[in-house]
């Protein structure tokens, strides 16, 4: 399931990068990567609460396998209007956020496995394994990508995806994953809402996980709008290509990966600590990248590396820490709750971010969104409870 998972994972990379570059390329408007950026989005943040109550609820194995195929379904789709030159933008737009309302149940399905495959000595350890893969997927794809679309047709690039997310269903017909609370209760609108809603206030009484949830959040708010308009960035500001892109995207791979194997070697007990400096670090990054010099692109594909590392560092212990101490049964609900946060924090950001772009130019933006990012996160650590619960962490 790992092997297959990690399959799926790297076909979806591609696709992101396939897309996104079709689209800078095509109009390059920071608005309508904003328009993209928010149709992959507000559907996981609709859809969240739903996902996570039924990955609690039903057979999460089942879950994983229908979303996977319909995210494939969409592909499918997009290859054809492609190859028979129909395509238009509102069909990418409307195809990228079915795909996202499919995120929203598969990711609290797949990630509530985690702990029921794994001893929980060793969950920091598969969390941080997990970012590795990451890591991985995005340095193979980033690359490849950039190679697909220069030596095929968009629409023959896209399959590569669908081909994945086969070989990510087919071992979830042979394998099966221990759950626990697999409930036989009503399936009303009332019943699905009184669940979600119990693993809200399991956050809700928590002071510090309130306080995370809240500062990840805001965090997210400030600086989601980058990872969709660093390929204008690197377009505008540093006069690149396809390659530069998947040059840029591949180092952020290497990050990912590097962190992944730090985390995963360390496992580190002070988790909140590690959120919190990863998160600092990672946004002030951001302002590094564009305030490098236009003719040392070489210096802003570093920093991205460092950006891509520190993004394990807030993940990760992340992901452990919910696994180690949330109560399995409400894992799905806890987890899906995390993903609406961050799906609606995202669009929004970008809601605010693209009129703010499009008058102090994308180099300024991402000046702006690194320097509000890195004090927010600064400030985490000087909560009281966010101390605390670092300290039984």
């Amino acid at each position: 399931m790992f092997i297959g998972q990690s399959m799926s994972l790297l076909g979806s990379s591609l696709t992101q990068f396939v897309l996104m570059w079709w689209i800078t390329d095509t109009t390059g408007s920071i608005t309508y990567l904003a328009i993209a950026g928010m149709a992959a989005l507000l559907p996981q943040a609709l859809l969240g609460p739903l996902g996570g109550v039924l990955a609690d609820r039903y057979n999460r194995r089942v879950i994983m396998i229908v979303s996977d195929a319909v995210s494939a379904l969409c592909m499918v789709v997009l290859i054809i209007l492609f190859l028979t030159d129909s395509i238009a933008l509102w069909h990418a737009f409307v195809m990228m956020s079915i795909r996202g309302g499919m995120q929203a149940f598969q990711s609290p399905a797949s990630s509530a496995s985690t702990a029921m495959l794994v001893p929980k000595s060793f969950i920091t350890r598969a969390a941080g394994l997990n970012q590795m893969l990451q890591g991985i997927s995005i340095v193979a794809s980033a690359p490849l990508g950039a190679f697909a679309i220069s030596v095929m047709p968009l629409g023959w690039a896209l399959s590569i995806d669908v081909i994945t997310a086969i070989l990510a269903i087919v071992p979830l017909f042979f394998f099966t994953i221990p759950q626990f609370g697999k409930s036989q209760a009503s399936n009303s609108m009332a019943k699905i809402k009184a669940e979600f809603l119990e693993g809200v206030l399991l956050v809700w009484n928590n002071p510090g996980w309130k306080r995370l949830y809240g500062l990840l959040g805001i965090v997210v708010l400030i600086i989601m709008p980058s990872f969709t308009f660093i390929p204008l960035l690197v377009k505008v500001y540093f006069n690149g290509g396809a390659p530069q892109v998947g040059l840029i995207e591949g180092l952020a791979g290497v990050g990912m990966l590097l962190g992944g194997a730090i985390v995963a070697i360390i496992v580190p007990r002070r988790k909140v600590r590690w959120i919190l400096f990863g998160s600092t670090v990672g946004c002030l990054t951001l302002s590094f990248v564009a305030l490098t010099p236009p003719t040392w692109f070489w210096m802003a594909a570093m920093w991205w590396l460092i950006n891509g590392t520190t993004f394990i560092f807030i993940n990760a212990p992340l992901t452990a820490l919910l696994q180690s101490t949330i109560p399995n049964q409400f894992q799905g609900r806890v987890l899906s709750l995390l993903n609406t946060i961050m799906a609606l924090a995202a669009p929004i950001g970008l809601g605010i971010a693209s009129p703010l772009g499009e008058l102090i130019g994308i180099r300024w933006l991402f000046i702006a969104m690194g320097i509000a990012g890195g004090l927010v996160s600064l400030l985490g650590f000087y909560s009281r409870f966010l101390r605390e619960m670092d300290a039984m962490s």
